[in-house]
């Protein structure tokens, strides 16, 4: 059977999006090269440093509800054009930034554009793309994404070394605005003498408890919940100081770790996706898949008292990365089982677990941090790390309790439709009867 051709037009708009996602992320992971520089530059503590990515992520998680009702009402390429506006203002409030009040403005303005940004290029990829490859193009928009975590742990890093806080900062609100334009111009303006249908208004704890109460969408929150947070917390704040501060590491070798991570994300996702594509019933095993592989590493990591050389921590780096784009089947599972008029904010709702697990693995390691250090500290021992990332088993036993359970409740519903999962078991019998 021939795969059914895709345009060149839905290859063009692909393409547009993500460049837009690709830079939203730049804004999103800067801060994570740049955590010692504002900690000195704010004169601020672990809690408060954790406060300016916790802030972002809190943000960017509360929004994704109200952004999907949005992405409903008014179209994923006007909100991809609003959203990076937002980006742009906030990062020109944080180069400028005169205090830490001010830098925390910033993030939740950074937070607020950056949240309708992938789901938006998410449900254009769907709007444009067969449904059998739509899976493997969400997560071949996720590794162009993480692109962007390369542009902030090689040029970016560069920038703000050569050039200083004011410019690098600067140009990054600069490439929002570019951003802004060129799909305002591309995808926007072409259709702006067209009738178009607005959604129907609903009110956001009605889109909440629907979402909530459907089985299949609740099962890709706690998928996306339980992938991203491990290495979330490492680029978006806490690996650099990990690496530098407890393995003894330079800030260049910190930020060549932190570009292996990115790597391994890329690498691990189109194989994701096509997994995703060929096994639709299995989704819920590779996202257990990559939750266990992820926990190995932790562990490996944490258990030696003393630092590890620099080819271990890669290898724990490449564990972290390649389990991370698992998260991803969440919005599959979105796709699969929303209400077709509330995808966007079914994929909304989604993607709100993730990045509501980032918020409580930064804090955590960052209260844990300061709670096990001298007060006043801003030098942390291995054995403080250690304590602190060790809490990172709490959202993680959340994340695979939640998609445990939710999984049978999916499983329920597909059987009452008719479709029934056939257990590993007796997929072996059939796999060695053939």
């Amino acid at each position: 059977m021939s795969r059914p051709a895709v345009s060149r037009g839905a290859w063009f708009i692909f393409g547009v999006c993500a460049a837009a996602y690709l830079v939203a992320v730049l804004h999103r992971t800067a801060l994570g090269v740049a955590s010692v520089d504002a900690a000195a530059r704010f004169s601020i503590e672990a809690t408060a440093l954790a406060m300016l990515a916790v802030l972002q992520i809190a943000v960017y998680a509360l929004m994704q509800v109200p952004a999907g009702i949005l992405l409903d009402r008014w179209g994923p390429a006007r909100v991809i054009v609003a959203g990076s506006v937002v980006l742009a203002v906030g990062q020109a409030v944080m180069a400028f930034a005169p205090g830490f009040w001010w830098a925390l403005a910033a993030r939740v303005l950074i937070g607020a554009g950056d949240a309708p940004i992938f789901i938006a290029v998410t449900r254009l990829i769907s709007m444009s793309f067969p449904p059998r490859r739509v899976p493997v193009m969400v997560q071949v928009a996720g590794l162009i994404g993480m692109s962007g975590q390369l542009a902030t742990t090689i040029p970016f890093a560069w920038a703000l070394r050569e050039v200083g806080w004011e410019r690098s900062f600067g140009g990054l609100a600069a490439a929002g605005l570019i951003v802004a334009a060129v799909v305002f111009v591309i995808l926007v303006r072409p259709t702006l003498g067209e009738p178009r249908e607005k959604g129907a208004a609903v009110s956001l704890a009605e889109t909440m408890r629907t979402h909530w109460s459907t089985p299949g969408v609740r099962l890709g929150f706690w998928s996306h919940f339980l992938g991203p947070f491990s290495s979330n917390v490492i680029t978006l704040l806490w690996g650099v100081p990990f690496f530098t501060m407890g393995h003894g590491t330079s800030k260049a070798e910190a930020s060549a770790l932190l570009s292996v991570l990115v790597v391994a994300n890329i690498v691990a996702g189109p194989v994701i996706g096509v997994l995703t594509s060929r096994h639709p019933l299995r989704r819920s095993w590779l996202v257990l898949g990559g939750a266990v592989m992820t926990a190995i590493g932790w562990v490996c990591v944490l258990v030696p008292s003393e630092p590890l050389a620099m080819w271990q921590l890669m290898i724990f780096v490449v564990v972290i990365g390649a389990g991370g784009p698992a998260a991803l089947i969440g919005m599959d599972f979105a796709r699969s089982f929303a209400v077709q008029h509330r995808a966007g904010s079914a994929t909304g709702f989604v993607n709100m677990g993730g990045f509501g697990a980032t918020v409580l693995a930064v804090l955590l390691v960052g209260v844990v941090l300061q709670l096990s250090s001298p007060p006043g500290a801003t030098d942390y021992t291995l054995h403080e790390f250690r304590l602190a990332f060790a809490s990172l088993a709490l959202p993680w036993l959340m994340g695979v309790l939640g998609v445990i359970r939710s999984r049978r409740g999916t499983r329920a519903v597909m059987k009452a439709d008719g479709v029934v999962v056939p257990t590993i078991r007796e997929v072996w019998q059939r796999y060695r009867a053939r």
